[in-house]
């Protein structure tokens, strides 16, 4: 039994190799790619919505909730961010008890590009939201003594969203592995549902996190309650 997707192959394209996670990723990519059209295609005022796009509104506007709780303000950038991280990674895990698919945050691979995708987008909208000048003046706060803790700090919050989810995902498929040479019947199901919860709660564990660490970016010092009340 292969624990990671990546020493999967599936097929080779001009003697590339295409493992189960660039193959998983892309079906995966493709299934939110077809939801999303085939719920929206005839959005229109003068249409009554369906079931299935009332579904997706109820997502959409969950997602934006949690977000504008979190950030204290609306963000619809942020949303569109933070909710593509959360369907994708939520999608990846549910599939997983599918049979014969392989869950492409399994991959350390995946994670650490998820990882990487957040730190991208952190200097990205805290430059949008404060400046280039307010956002770099935040690696030294407060003091220049600060810089390589806070350059350190930006580094090890992505690794450690990377690890946190491969470390989840790769955990049940041992103790799955493990369970089907004992007990081949009942506890490979129960685990599966274990399984199952923990990959929904790691997306959201994961968009939430993301969600924080931009929201810290694009907050304004300037308007932090405590400071305003000291002006007062």
């Amino acid at each position: 039994m292969e624990l990671t997707p990546d020493a999967i192959v599936v097929f080779t394209v001009a003697g590339i190799p295409i493992n189960a996670t660039i193959f998983f990723t892309w079906i995966i990519m493709a299934i939110l790619t077809g939801i999303a059209w085939l719920m929206t295609r005839s959005l229109r005022a003068d249409v009554p919505p369906t079931r299935w796009r009332t579904a997706l509104e109820v997502i959409v506007q969950g997602i934006q909730a949690q977000i504008t709780e979190i950030t204290g303000r609306p963000a619809r950038q942020v949303m569109y961010f933070s909710g593509t991280l959360f369907l994708f990674i939520f999608v990846s895990n549910v599939l997983a008890v599918v049979p014969g698919f392989h869950a492409p945050t399994g991959s350390l691979s995946t994670t650490t590009a998820l990882a990487l995708a957040v730190l991208v987008a952190v200097p990205i909208f805290g430059i949008g939201s404060r400046g280039v000048r307010g956002y770099l003046k935040t690696y030294v706060e407060p003091s220049w003594i600060m810089l390589p803790f806070n350059l350190i700090s930006e580094v090890t919050r992505g690794l450690s969203l990377a690890i946190r989810l491969y470390g989840n995902i790769m955990s049940g498929a041992v103790i799955v592995a493990i369970l089907l040479g004992v007990a081949p019947f009942f506890f490979p199901v129960l685990m599966e549902m274990l399984g199952l919860l923990a990959g929904v709660i790691q997306a959201y564990i994961f968009a939430v996190l993301a969600t924080v660490y931009i929201s810290s970016a694009m907050a304004d010092p300037s308007q932090h309650p405590s400071k305003k009340k000291d002006a007062s």
